[in-house]
């Protein structure tokens, strides 16, 4: 599903065969020819019968991720990827990570954060957006009240939050600068920055996919090692979320559905504490259950080899979890097994949350790599059902980059990201150039102007 509050997609059911910039409110739209054709819109079935006829050539290859194979535009949701690719969807559980001066607290905010970043999945159905293209970027705000409610860390205690947390009087801004680093193989660099709680996350979104016949198995890519998060208000204490592996079914029913059954891990080497998140995805008789369960533990930073929640000594535990992902997840404090008469606490409902809607500069502030003006002919396109408008408007995208990667090769000149100081490097937590350092400066003053490009990857 492209996401509801910043897809341009809701309004395509709405849109006449003329909508273009110049009379849509939506900013990521611009002209397209009236006198192109409008075609039918091809329902939820056909395009995936389509799109399962495209994957059975890929059966048996590694990584169809790597392939980049090209898909006709009304396989397509009208949505960058850069710009759906993100983990805030609710950016307020992430801004609230650091707010309890305990470090079990702040674990717990950790985990409540994780299972909101990607709740366009949970409350829509997955969708493809466009292939991201080398050099090509995007950036936003949002602007959040800082209302997430504390969370028990201890028995005997009230928790501790800080008082913005409490009183949601205060309203915070986060920041989100995004550039796709590498085409072969497919890799972007993120940075998140929210100045006045102190909280940064970054990393590399690569992801691999294997086709197995009524599905697709989509992993972590290599240089994806995971959500870093910097908590700089603690003394810098550093949070690795990694991801776990999920899978794309419905393949053959016409209907697509996300579900995980993987482990992945929270790890704070300065606080000494690791979670285990086990997902399961098979009940009796073979019923999805989207059920999650995990232990909350003190570790070892330097014999880190606990990898299962059966392998964790009881002495060790300081916490568990358990619900479902889709739905309500909670916690326990203390070694016990979630029991019926268990004290478990809350720690999110999603029933009542969706996508939080972001800021984005104007058009006429936008670069031309950058992600909705880039891709605006091809958008209107779809949105206007013209769908082999569309998809030549794409080709000649795709085309224009393999000849810009042709002259980079004769003239043996390597692709330079321009916000990021490495394609693939350092490893796991890429860092920022003094043009990514600017434009991030530009962000939280809502300044939109940056100087163009001096090259483009596409």
């Amino acid at each position: 599903m492209a996401e509801s509050a910043a897809s341009p997609a809701p309004a395509a059911t709405n849109a006449s065969p003329s909508v273009s910039a110049a009379n849509s409110k939506e900013p990521s739209r611009a002209p397209t020819p009236v006198n192109a054709p409008i075609e039918k819109p091809p329902d939820d079935s056909s395009k995936l019968k389509t799109f399962l006829g495209i994957l059975r050539r890929f059966m048996g290859v590694s990584d169809i991720a790597a392939v980049r194979f090209s898909l006709p535009a009304q396989l397509l949701e009208p949505t960058p990827n850069l710009e759906y690719w993100n983990y805030l969807d609710r950016p307020e559980t992430f801004v609230s990570i650091g707010d309890s001066d305990e470090a079990l607290g702040r674990i717990l905010g950790t985990l409540r954060f994780w299972f909101t970043k990607d709740l366009k999945y949970v409350k829509g159905k997955p969708c493809k957006p466009y292939n991201s293209t080398l050099g090509e970027f995007f950036r936003c705000n949002w602007e959040v009240e800082d209302t997430s409610p504390p969370l028990r860390h201890d028995r005997n205690s009230a928790p501790s939050s800080s008082a913005a947390s409490t009183t949601g009087e205060k309203h915070v801004k986060v920041s989100y600068l995004t550039e796709q680093t590498s085409h072969h193989p497919p890799v972007s660099a993120f940075y998140i920055d929210c100045p006045e709680k102190g909280i940064i996350a970054r990393g590399f979104d690569q992801l691999s996919a294997k086709f197995t016949g009524t599905s697709i198995r989509v992993m972590a890519g290599a240089h994806n090692l995971g959500i870093f998060i910097e908590l700089q208000n603690r003394g810098n204490e550093l949070y690795q979320l990694t991801h776990p592996a999920a899978y794309l079914g419905g393949l053959l029913r016409g209907s697509l559905s996300v579900s995980v059954a993987d482990s992945c891990f929270i790890t704070c080497a300065k606080t000494k504490i690791k979670v285990i998140l086990q997902y399961l995805e098979e009940g009796w008789l073979g019923r999805t259950q989207n059920k999650v369960e995990g232990v909350i533990f003190t570790y070892d930073p330097e014999n880190d080899t606990k990898t299962k929640i059966k392998d964790v000594p009881e002495k060790d535990i300081l916490g568990r979890v358990e619900g479902c992902w889709q739905d309500k997840v909670y916690y326990t404090l203390g070694s016990q097994p979630f029991t019926k008469s268990s004290e478990k606490h809350l720690l999110i409902d999603l029933n009542p949350l969706f996508p939080v809607a972001k800021i984005v500069p104007p058009m006429e502030d936008q670069l031309p790599n950058e992600s909705r003006k880039f891709w605006e002919g091809v958008t209107n396109a779809i949105v206007n059902k013209q769908y082999s408008l569309a998809t030549t408007l794409k080709q000649e995208i795709e085309e224009k980059q393999r000849q810009k990667a042709a002259e980079r090769k004769v003239a043996d000149k390597e692709w330079q990201p321009r916000f990021f100081t490495g394609a693939l490097t350092p490893v796991g937590k890429p860092d920022l150039t003094p043009d990514g350092e600017e434009a991030l400066r530009g962000l939280h003053k809502d300044q939109w102007k940056l100087e163009p490009n001096k090259e483009y990857g596409a």
